[in-house]
């Protein structure tokens, strides 16, 4: 027996690539590091722009890379333990992660800042130009 989606109408076609993104951000439950995203108003009259703030404080430029894969906005981050300190307790864990967002069709990511333990990605998508096509019907007797 087939699995049934709600994807899976005829009438919605095409959109198996976003019933596939669904399913992966479902199962991405990791709240490290904790995360805002705003939309900012009044900087761009003709599109929108969002700006997601990553709480990571203790990385350095150096630890963190921010990359576009596909669809997808992916920040990682990597810290190295230094061996030379010897902690008496260790409440700051120095953990890795990797945090991914999918991105709409034809959003972009514009830059990304590190203040003050906040890295901070702004995106934006252009308004879209309106394009009506007509398509001809051809007559086959």
């Amino acid at each position: 027996m087939s699995r049934m989606t709600p994807f899976s109408s005829p009438l919605l076609l095409g959109f198996d690539a976003m019933e596939k993104t669904l399913e992966r951000v479902a199962k991405s439950g990791d709240g490290y590091p904790p995360y805002n995203i705003e939309r900012l108003r009044g900087t761009n009259a003709d599109g929108e722009r969002l700006r997601i703030t990553l709480a990571v404080a203790g990385f350095s430029e150096d630890d963190l890379e921010v990359t576009t894969e596909e669809n997808q906005l992916v920040i990682r981050g990597k810290q190295t333990d230094d061996a030379e300190r010897e902690y008496l307790h260790r409440g700051i864990a120095a953990r890795q992660f990797q945090r991914s967002f999918v991105l709409a069709d034809g959003m972009r990511v514009v830059g990304a800042e590190l203040k003050n333990g906040l890295l901070s990605v702004d995106l934006d998508r252009p308004q879209p130009e309106r394009l009506v096509r007509k398509i001809n019907i051809s007559v086959k007797d």
